[in-house]
Parts: C-alpha cells; sequence; structure tokens
C-alpha cells in the first residue's frame, strides 16, 4: 500500500510523521485538542528514551483509494464543503475558510494520521506490537464523520488487515478505552462476528449513539467523575471477560487521554497514575498471550496529556512490553 513505509529491523514500530500536526491559520485553539499532539510525545520520547527523528516509521499520505476500500463516495466528496468538515472538527469557524486551506490543514494531516494507524497494524504483526502517535478517530464510520473524526481509521486498519493479512488474521478485538464511547467502528462493524468490541466510556457525554451501542459485547458505562479504583477493577473485569468470550489474532488498543481528572470533554477523574496502569494492564495482558496490539492515541484535551502519554510508553518499554520480538 502506498501509506506504508517498509519495515526496518533497527526502528521501533512507532509511527509518526511530522505531517501530523494540524494547523488552519490558528483557528485550531478554538478546539481543546492539541493540534501538535503526536510532535510533543515524538520529542519527549527522543529526550527519554534517546531516540532520533529516524527511529520511527514515518507514513505515507493515504490516497482516496486506499480511503474507498471503507469510506462512501459520497462522503467523500462531501469533505469538498467547509461547512461539512467545520462540524465535524468541531471548529464552526472552518466554514468560512477555503476548503483548499481546510484540506491542507486539517483533513491532510488527518490522511497522514489515518495512514499511520494502517501502517501501525502491519508493523504489529511484525513486531508483536505498534504504536501510532495519532489516529483513533472512533466517532467516525464509512458515510459519517464526528467528533473531530474525519477518517474511520480504525475500520480502514482491520480491513486492510483482513485482506491483506488474512493467513494471520481472521478476527480482532477493539478495546476503546477513549473518555467516548467509539460509535464509529461500532456501526461499522455492527453485526460482525470476527470483530468483538470492548467499550468502557462516560454515557452522559458525546456521543450518546444508542443503535451503535448494540455492537459492544463487552462494555461499561461509567458515570462523572469516575475515579481510579473502580475504572481498574471495572476494566480488569472485562480483560478477562472478554478473553473468556473471544481469541483476537489482534487487537486494536484506542487509548484516549481524556479520561484524566480535569479534561474538559471526558469528565471522567482518573490520575496520570491511573492511565498509565491501564495503558500497562492493556498491553500486559495481551502481550503476554502473544497476541499483536495496536495502540492509537485518539482523544486528551489537555495539556498534561502528551506527558502522560510519554510516560505511559516510557513505562511500558522499561517493563519489557515494548521489547522488539513478538
Amino acid at each position: 500500500m502506498q501509506c506504508e513505509d517498509t519495515a526496518r529491523r533497527d526502528k521501533l514500530p512507532i509511527v509518526y510523521s511530522k505531517h501530523y500536526s494540524v494547523r488552519f491559520a490558528g483557528l485550531e485553539k478554538l478546539h481543546p485538542f492539541d493540534a501538535a499532539k503526536g510532535k510533543h510525545i515524538q520529542q519527549l520520547l527522543c529526550a527519554e528514551l534517546s531516540l532520533e527523528c529516524g527511529d520511527f516509521y514515518d507514513p505515507l499520505e493515504i490516497t482516496k483509494t486506499e480511503l474507498l476500500r471503507v469510506h462512501t463516495s459520497k462522503y467523500l466528496k462531501s469533505l469538498k464543503w467547509s461547512a461539512k468538515v467545520a462540524c465535524i472538527a468541531e471548529v464552526p469557524a472552518l466554514m468560512f475558510l477555503p476548503n483548499f486551506t481546510v484540506q491542507s490543514g486539517y483533513l491532510r494531516p488527518m490522511r497522514y494520521q489515518t495512514a499511520g494507524s494502517i501502517l501501525a497494524g502491519k508493523l504489529a504483526l511484525e513486531y508483536g506490537w505498534a504504536i501510532n502517535l495519532g489516529g483513533g478517530f472512533h466517532h467516525c464510520c464509512s458515510y459519517k464523520g464526528g467528533g473531530f473524526c474525519p477518517y474511520a481509521d480504525i475500520t480502514l486498519l482491520l480491513v486492510r488487515l483482513f485482506e491483506l493479512e488474512s493467513s494471520r488474521v481472521q478476527n480482532a478485538m477493539i478495546v476503546d478505552l477513549d473518555a467516548h464511547q467509539g460509535n464509529g467502528h461500532e456501526r461499522d462493524f455492527k453485526n460482525i462476528e470476527a470483530v468483538y468490541i470492548l467499550d468502557m466510556y462516560n454515557a452522559f457525554v458525546y456521543p450518546k449513539d444508542h443503535e451503535a451501542k448494540l455492537s459492544i459485547r463487552c462494555g461499561v458505562e461509567l458515570k462523572h467523575l469516575t475515579e481510579d479504583a473502580y475504572y481498574l477493577r471495572q476494566l480488569k473485569r472485562c480483560l478477562m471477560q472478554a478473553l473468556a468470550e473471544f481469541k483476537p489474532d489482534v487487537v486494536i488498543y484506542n487509548a484516549g487521554t481524556d479520561i484524566l481528572k480535569g479534561d474538559p470533554l471526558g469528565n471522567l477523574a482518573i490520575s496520570a497514575d491511573g492511565v498509565i496502569e491501564r495503558d500497562r494492564l492493556v498491553f500486559s495482558t495481551f502481550r503476554a498471550l502473544g497476541i499483536p496490539i495496536v495502540m492509537l492515541l485518539s482523544g486528551g484535551y489537555m495539556n498534561s496529556s502528551k506527558y502522560v502519554i510519554a510516560d505511559s510508553i516510557v513505562n511500558l518499554q522499561r517493563k519489557g512490553w515494548l521489547s522488539l520480538h513478538s
């Protein structure tokens, strides 16, 4: 695929591109999302793990042909209207910008991040794990975007694995631990037995998609201001239940940090240590079983998110869960 970099054993399976950062004439500041989160995390990882820019996998931009493997032509055409994109990005002022500016400043970075998720899927099969420093657009389905998610990277990633890696991947598990319900992939994989969805989310915030919820096979609807102890206890229970019911060939881990206490959109109350323990629990569970895992960053709307994510990745590396052997 055009969006992939060739695997090299002297690189860590961490995916990042300088093209990930969103820029649209300063209007990105009108949304709480850190428009350069991937860049900031990459810089922190370089400092903490003595890495260089060349130690990361750099995806190419996903093409329209590749997007059409999942997205409808009608939906992709609708992105040529700035007003449509403004609704998806939740930045109303975008409707007043020419579409070429919206394309270059917002949609193109998102296409790079989407390609990064697909590349991470391929790398996970080779290394046993992979992390995309972006992606996790779990509110977008094949025919509709929303919640800052213009492309269905999780669906595109799994469709790619099912089609091109069918000898190794015949089923998959999505572990969605972003603070919001993952209604995009839930709509795309409705009634698809080969995809098991575990979703823990605040039931009292966006998107409240009751139809999509029917696709969740192991779910926890959290209340506002849920704290570490209850959250981690429920996560352990769900992981045990999910693995008792389903044996995945690959796991897509949507690791949103909008569960952090003080996040303006997630409205939960998980500490930084709680997020780090969450990630350790997920990685150790699947890595110990030899199940490849792909981590996507998804939501996280505070300045502290980038530090927590970097600290968590460093912790996973130091605990031995990010070894280079599957």
